[in-house]
């Protein structure tokens, strides 16, 4: 089971408590309009997947219902930190050579 810690509500609680959102980060274009129907398909469909860490979106459901931000570690399944929506991804120390 993973273990979730909510940045608003400071308690670290079961997975079953939250629900993912998504990528974090990701930027709507400033004119929708102006985009071209490739533009809103790599907007709306593509994602990075890679290997390591990476920027999410979650929702305590069950709790305070608000969406925060996670850096997750694709390989371990790890959080390695949360944050309040709106705040910057934090400076985490360099991973481990996986070789």
């Amino acid at each position: 089971m993973l273990l979730i810690h909510c940045p608003y509500c400071e308690e670290i609680l079961p997975e079953a408590e939250f629900t993912y959102a998504g990528q974090a980060h990701v930027v709507r274009p400033e004119l929708p309009s102006a985009q071209s129907d490739e533009d809103w398909e790599a907007f709306l469909f593509i994602r990075e997947n890679r290997r390591g860490p990476h920027d999410e979106r979650w929702r305590h459901f069950h709790g305070c219902g608000r969406f925060f931000n996670a850096v997750r570690d694709t390989v371990s399944d790890r959080f390695l930190t949360t944050y309040k929506a709106g705040e910057p991804r934090p400076d985490l120390p360099e991973p481990e050579d996986r070789a």
